[in-house]
């Protein structure tokens, strides 16, 4: 066991990692390279495909090449040790594998990715085995690309290192859309499946049903959330997390705000209409807008695992919290 192990694990489910992208994962899907358990193994579990592995498996390969997956980190940072874990992949693993990183900016689709640099070489692997690599390379990484050569499965790709935030989401305030700061769901289009009220819950949704989804639209419309917040303040960041939603998720989204206080009908754009990724926390750094109310909207429709604002109360609006605390406590 190295030292860097201690460190945590920058692509880990639990910190809102991804798997964005595999070329192939017809045995076992991708999503399992970054679940935070070890893996497990049951004997004579088939399904449709064969045995079912707690990992990412692709198929036997008849022709040259490789095979990839993309993943994007929870926690963008200097890697400083990876472990390529092949756990119960005997007959299966693949003979080599080496690893690449990314820096790049918002939130591009793995294709859009085009600059990649080396953090572990191509390495031989063994079977049902766990493989650590150091790694000597000082940039901050947010995407890295597992190449497995031909073939087989990786139980888990764990990527540990030092967490680097980026400063310009460092923003100052509170959730102001948070259900527990008092923020209200006060109309929705559509909640076939689950509560608008899961969008402001507390805490990161850790299955799909603990978001906000809706039914299929076959008509040119959208579906909408608005929320009425829990004080008027103005809004510097927005965050959209669509984690968990993989094949259901918005194609894109905008966030637009209104100041009862002066005219409830004049809305006005916080965040204009943006692309989304599937499985992805998404953060975005808005113009500073006072408002009281804000309303999301998606395109065309979907699931949305968390909405945040984060905002300073105005002056009006912490005397209102004030109020409500005296209210309801003397």
């Amino acid at each position: 066991m190295t030292e860097w192990t201690r460190l945590p694990d920058l692509a880990s489910r639990a910190v809102g990692g991804g798997v964005v992208w595999a070329n192939d994962e017809l045995f076992a899907e991708r999503e399992n390279l970054i679940k935070p358990a070890e893996p497990v193994y049951q004997t004579y579990t088939f399904g449709h495909k064969g045995q079912i592995y707690d990992g990412w498996e692709t198929r036997r390969r008849r022709e040259a090449g490789v095979d990839q997956a993309v993943i994007r980190l929870g926690l963008p940072g200097v890697v400083r040790g990876i472990v390529v874990d092949t756990a119960f992949f005997k007959g299966n693993y693949p003979p080599f594998c080496w690893v690449e990183g990314a820096s790049v900016e918002g939130y591009p689709t793995a294709d859009e990715i085009t600059e990649w640099f080396p953090l572990v070489e191509r390495s031989a692997l063994k079977g049902d085995d766990k493989h650590f690599f150091d790694v000597d390379v000082s940039r901050r990484v947010t995407h890295v690309r597992l190449t497995i050569d031909p073939d087989g499965g990786v139980a888990r790709l764990r990527v540990h290192g030092e967490p680097i935030a980026d400063p310009r989401l460092l923003v100052g305030g509170i959730d102001l859309a948070a259900l527990e700061n008092g923020a209200v769901v006060t109309g929705c289009s559509n909640m076939f499946y689950s509560s608008p009220n899961n969008l402001i819950a507390p805490g990161q949704a850790t299955v799909m049903g603990e978001g906000w989804e809706t039914a299929r639209r076959r008509d040119d419309g959208n579906d909408w959330v608005s929320v009425r917040l829990a004080a008027p303040g103005v809004v510097q960041l927005v965050e959209l997390d669509t984690s968990h939603f993989k094949g259901n998720a918005p194609g894109w989204a905008s966030v637009s705000g209104c100041d009862e206080r002066k005219d409830p009908d004049a809305w006005f754009d916080v965040l204009p209409r943006t692309r989304l990724q599937p499985d992805t926390r998404h953060r975005f750094v808005v113009d500073g807008a006072e408002a009281t109310h804000v309303r999301l909207d998606i395109y065309p429709d979907g699931g949305m695992a968390r909405l945040r604002v984060l905002g300073t109360p105005t002056s009006d609006g912490l005397a209102h919290l004030h109020t409500m605390w005296a209210k309801t406590t003397n």
